[in-house]
């Protein structure tokens, strides 16, 4: 969406923002933002989040800004201090869960009244579900055993604080229900012989079942208590006595806890029995009902202020895939903020677009970074790699293959709950519809798992309420289901057809309304933890391609693709966020700009890995430790190298973790682990194997970071907004978070900016391996981005330049507002050094080349002559003022 109303950002640069990075940290940057051209700082959650949050997305009052930032005045002088400098604000908004957490209001008085709290509706909590003993309760998976041993270890109390009871296991809190209060002062009014307390503990039996009067009632009976305890000691005593007894009695317990409105289980439980809906398998983080007007107001009180005063320039939605109903989100926000400029973190797939119907200015950038990607990306290196991956590690399966496989390992291992709450609402469906009623519950569920398993693309937006279903919705669910067939013909086709039927609106009402959308939230998360945290874990044929919203089965993309979905971004989403880097990405755009250079060189790379397997064999400890395994560790340590050992061991980790092939977060194997610990340590002591390292990463570090820059000067010329992700203007050689979330050192990033401002073309590039090439390119062309928006911004048009000559396909060109030409390199590692009749054709006239400062006259320009002093070039046609001025 397009509109000369919105303040549609320059630039802008990402800071994850936490108690030890706060808005006075932020402020104190100002002035570097300045200096190199950022218009927009574009922070994390800011609300008030759980203590000790180190991200924000788990907000747990959308009330108050996060005191451990600096809270609301915090904020204030940070805006104030940007608003000095030109500077505006772009915010994160998490709209689809909060933190289950005790500080949470919200969560905490529908733990305390369950099903007739106020707020019981602001949570998607399925409160019918008769599983396990839940109905009327909430499951909470937060104990280290199973409910009975953890019990009769002691391990779960019921205190008093004050005038407050609570139940507590280690730091976990919880308030008691009215019906377990009346329990337990019932008993001590009887040892009291108090005629009030017993008044009092019968009223709590009797609380009306409407919430309002519920609340007021027990808030009363609340004052009472704490007047009463103040008031005679002897009261306090008895009700100490009571919670003695209660506490040596594991019966008496267990009939307290029965009582209350939710029910304390094992950890694991929360794969099989959840009835809440969360964010991913976090069950820490509950899904807000956004949906509900009352709630959406809730949780924008804040966000509405800063809007109406103007403090926002920008707001950034965080998983839009959550929410119940996408577009009616975006309608009712865009009310609230007609002139902000919104992007979304929607993660397309390849084939995939954004909804034109969203009433916002694009993504968060996934789309962009992964096509800018895989144009660096050689072809020619696909088969030999393949091969040698399938050689090296046994893995022969492809990674189409894969994807389904691990989605059905989630949905099996931590997503029963949910596959469970889909079933029931497909067989109370069924049931209701003669021509469905022979399905069995069995048959449904497994129809149900191999849709999502072969779901093409994370969700559809079917609008169950309005009767819209979008021509992709159709093909999607129908490409879903073709898909099923094939790799399940033993399933009967009447059922996947049901469920198709379901998901197209063929079969209306209330429950195939509520099925159809709850459908929808789902398959996002399979998506996500199948693919994202799984397979791009296990398929490791090429790790550069192992990124969010990525396809790492599809081996690059041709530049007639690049050019293409540039000129559909310039078309239908000119004013989208473009990054290569984010706080989730799986390796930063440097790691990946070396990467890649691997594709040029299949053959050196395969030799390099072969001579450095036999090398460290003697570390395989009883061949316990994977091929698969240690193929990614070679990948990710030619990609970060320098990275520390302790770095590579958190990343090993977390990468067999996610894995989860031979051990997992929830259960851990640790002798596979202590091997692959072993492995890496022994592999980082042996001074020969890393002497040989080093010498195979310096003969990539130098076309890396021309690959880098080349990637670079695209994001920033490019049709979009470009991001810069925090601490990246210089080179980043960062993994997955937390690995990327590291403390950047802003003090070598201020004192480089000083020097790359007086720097020439030449003087950068002998500096190129401390930053300063990269970072010049970023500063030359924002002090452009704001001179010429005619050129630069979301109204220049995109047009593709055409190369000429034998090393044609070694260079992308493109041409903005026909008054702008960006030339890069391409897998210069296995080209010759001579660019020899390559060249490009520029409009008549006189270009100037804003890196290098040369003049250049249009016509035919050779490669070779824009690349002498520089490896990367932008050439900007001159006014005739321009020229007189220059001249």
């Amino acid at each position: 969406m397009l509109t000369d109303s919105i303040k549609t950002p320059i630039a802008t640069y990402r800071l994850q923002l936490h108690r030890d990075f706060t808005f006075e940290a932020a402020a104190e940057l100002a002035d570097y933002f300045q200096e190199m051209g950022i218009s927009h700082l574009y922070v994390s959650p800011c609300l008030q989040a759980s203590s000790g949050s180190m991200h924000g997305y788990d907000v747990i009052d959308h009330r108050r800004v996060n005191p451990e930032l600096g809270g609301a005045e915090g904020f204030m002088k940070l805006c104030r201090i940007l608003d000095e400098r030109g500077i505006g604000i772009v915010m994160d908004l998490v709209p689809n869960h909060m933190a289950a957490d005790p500080e949470n209001y919200l969560w905490w008085d529908m733990l305390e009244k369950g099903p007739m709290s106020r707020f019981a509706h602001f949570f998607d909590v399925d409160w019918e579900g008769a599983e396990g003993g839940l109905k009327g309760k909430i499951l909470l998976p937060i104990l280290e055993d199973y409910y009975g041993r953890v019990l009769e270890a002691g391990k779960i109390r019921v205190q008093r604080d004050g005038a407050d009871y609570r139940v507590v296991y280690f730091d976990h809190v919880f308030p008691l229900s009215a019906e377990s209060m009346k329990f337990i002062l019932s008993q001590a009014a009887f040892g009291a012989q108090s005629d009030e307390l017993t008044f009092i503990a019968e009223s709590l039996g009797a609380l009306p079942q409407d919430s309002e009067h519920r609340r007021r009632n027990l808030e009363v009976l609340k004052t009472q208590i704490k007047r009463l305890c103040r008031e005679s000691p002897r009261m306090v005593q008895e009700i100490d006595k009571v919670l003695i007894r209660i506490n040596e009695n594991v019966d008496l317990l267990d009939t307290i806890l029965t009582l209350q409105y939710y029910k304390p289980a094992h950890f694991r439980s929360a794969a099989t029995r959840i009835n809440y809906r969360r964010f991913f398998n976090v069950s820490t983080l509950i899904g807000l009902a956004i949906e509900r007007q009352d709630v959406f107001d809730e949780a924008h009180q804040v966000v509405r202020e800063w809007l109406d005063t103007g403090m926002l320039d920008g707001l950034r939605i965080d998983h839009p895939d959550g929410l119940r109903d996408p577009e009616d989100y975006f309608r009712r926000l865009r009310q609230l903020a007609p002139r902000v400029w919104i992007v979304v973190e929607k993660i397309l797939e390849p084939e995939e677009t954004l909804p034109e119907s969203w009433l916002v200015q694009g993504t968060t950038g996934y789309d962009f970074l992964n096509r800018v990607n895989g144009v660096f990306v050689d072809p020619a290196g696909e088969k030999p790699l393949t091969e040698f991956y399938r050689s090296f590690t046994g893995e022969t399966a492809d990674y189409a293959t894969i994807v389904r496989e691990k989605k059905h390992h989630v949905l099996k291992t931590m997503f029963v709950g949910e596959v469970n709450r889909l079933t029931h609402l497909l067989v109370e469906i069924a049931g209701d519809l003669r021509q469905y009623q022979d399905f069995s519950r069995s048959e449904l569920r497994d129809a149900l798992v191999e849709l999502i398993a072969c779901f093409p693309v994370y969700r559809t937006y079917v609008q169950a309420d309005r009767g819209q279903v979008s021509a992709n919705d159709r093909r999607f669910v129908i490409q879903a289901v073709q898909k099923a067939r094939t790799f399940r013909p033993d399933i009967e086709f009447p059922i996947l057809e049901f469920i198709q039927h379901l998901c197209l609106l063929d079969v209306r009402g209330p429950k195939p309304s509520d099925f159809v959308m709850r459908f929808q939230q789902f398959t996002g998360p399979a998506m996500a933890k199948g693919v994202e945290d799984t397979a791009f874990y296990c398929y490791n044929r090429f790790m550069s391609l192992n990124e969010v919203g990525g396809d790492p089965g599809r081996f690059g993309i041709s530049i007639d693709e690049f050019h293409r979905e540039c000129q559909f971004l310039h078309t239908l989403w000119p004013e989208t966020m473009i990054t290569l880097s984010t706080h989730d990405t799986k390796r930063s755009e440097d790691v990946r700009a070396r990467l890649n250079l691997l594709s040029e060189i299949p053959d050196r790379w395969l030799e390099a890995v072969t001579r450095w397997s036999q090398i460290n064999q003697k570390y395989r400890t009883d061949e316990m430790l994977d091929r698969n395994t240690e193929y990614l560790f070679y990948q990710n340590l030619v990609g970060a190298w320098p990275i520390s050992l302790e770095r590579m061991l958190a990343y090993m980790t977390k990468a067999v973790h996610e894995a989860r092939v031979f051990t997992s977060w929830t259960r851990v194997n640790r002798p596979y682990e202590d091997a692959l610990e072993g492995f890496v340590r022994s592999v980082y002591a042996d001074v020969a194997f890393i002497r040989d390292l080093e010498d195979f990463v310096g003969y990539l570090a130098r076309p890396g970071r021309i690959n880098s820059l080349a990637q670079t000067l695209i994001k920033y010329t490019a049709p979009g907004v470009p991001d810069l992700y925090q601490g990246t203007e210089i080179e980043d050689l960062s993994l997955v978070d937390p690995d990327n979330r590291r403390p950047i050192d802003y003090d070598l990033r201020r004192t480089l900016l000083a020097k790359v401002k007086s720097m020439n073309a030449r003087q950068a590039m002998d500096k190129i391996d401390q930053g300063a090439a990269k970072l010049f390119v970023i500063y030359r062309i924002l002090q452009l981005r704001r001179r010429r928006p005619d050129l630069l911004g979301p109204f220049a048009d995109y047009r593709r330049i055409e190369v000429r000559g034998s090393r044609r396909d070694h260079i992308v060109a493109f041409c903005r507002g026909e008054g702008l030409i960006t030339v890069v390199p391409r897998w210069g590692l296995k080209m010759s050094a001579d660019w020899n009749d390559t060249a490009i054709e520029a409009a008549p006239g006189l270009w100037r080349n804003p890196l290098t400062d040369e003049d250049i006259v249009g016509g035919k320009i050779e490669v070779s002559r824009l690349f002498e002093t520089f490896p990367v070039a932008v050439l900007v046609r001159q006014t005739e003022k321009e020229q007189h001025t220059n001249g």
